[in-house]
């Protein structure tokens, strides 16, 4: 089954934002320059209308203008997911979707608000990863926390390649990638994955979403190599000056997550905007001076080659 994984994504994995204009339109050219940003970065792949673009906001009608621009720009260049989740019926719409549109493959999000059995939650992943024929991700995050079992049953269908972690147990994923091994491709989906990293790639997952790549693409591609290399002194460099001062202030406010990606990028020159769509609220302004701080010193200190 190892030729399910030829187009799949592996090392620093793109999550662009949602840039909303003043009129709260999706501001299609500031999610262009988002775009060309992370290819210039060279992320392995790009994750479109997922958690950092806003995916529980969106129309169709945006959902299917940020697929149809990523696919124009990347033009084959690097895999291109989408996110598709939540109330089923709209998840299943979306995947179809996505495949009549040309993506390689997407990321499955949780299912809306409810906490569901292994067997239900076994059932939801199995109808929307069966639905087409693209690559499917499943995806760890919130309500969902899988069994073991339960994810070698959905190991076993052909379109599912991948796993990518949001919970964190570590218990847990040691014992999924120790019995399933690399029947899937595995992924850390943590928030702010960086942080949690090392102790990812030393389980044997060789990717991870990164948010400052971004902004500050760079360190992230820095920290990455470390990691590779075991260079312990750059790995305790970076989280002392960058990477655990940012996690402070995202930390600060629930939703940052996404909003501080926004304001760092507003920060490092790239005009997105720092408009969110509610739930999320825009990083406040001590919150902003503070990241801003964080950037001047992290440029000063590492500016990139």
């Amino acid at each position: 089954m190892s030729d399910r994984h030829t187009t799949l994504p592996s090392g620093i994995l793109g999550f662009p934002v949602a840039p909303f204009a003043q009129n709260g339109k999706l501001d299609e050219n500031a999610f262009a320059a988002n775009l060309n940003f992370l290819l210039d970065a060279e992320v392995s792949s790009l994750f479109i209308a997922c958690g950092s673009g806003e995916y529980q906001s969106l129309t169709r009608s945006e959902y299917q203008q940020m697929i149809e621009i990523a696919l124009s720009i990347t033009d084959m260049k690097v895999p291109v997911f989408s996110g598709v989740g939540g109330q089923l019926e709209q998840a299943l719409d979306l995947a179809q979707l996505s495949q009549n549109l040309g993506v390689d493959g997407y990321l499955i999000l949780p299912p809306y608000l409810v906490h569901g059995e292994q067997e239900g939650l076994y059932q939801y992943y199995k109808l929307i990863a069966e639905s087409t024929d693209l690559q499917a991700i499943i995806y760890q995050r919130d309500s969902v926390v899988f069994q073991t079992e339960t994810l070698k049953k959905l190991a076993q269908i052909p379109q599912v390649v991948g796993f990518k972690d949001g919970r964190g147990i570590m218990e847990q994923i040691t014992e999924l990638k120790q019995e399933i091994g690399n029947e899937l491709v595995w992924m850390n989906g943590l928030p702010f994955a960086e942080i949690t990293q090392p102790i990812y790639h030393s389980l044997g997952f060789q990717s991870y979403s990164s948010a400052i790549s971004n902004y500050i693409p760079h360190i992230s591609k820095l920290f990455y190599q470390a990691i590779q290399q075991d260079d312990r002194k750059t790995i305790t460099t970076l989280y002392q000056e960058v990477l655990l001062p940012i996690n402070r202030v995202r930390k600060k406010r629930a939703g940052y997550a996404v909003s501080l990606i926004k304001s760092g990028m507003e920060i490092m020159g790239l005009p997105v905007g720092e408009s969110v769509r509610a739930p999320l609220i825009p990083v406040e302004k001590e919150h902003y001076q503070e990241l801003a701080a964080i950037l001047t010193h992290t440029m000063d200190r590492f500016p990139p080659t």
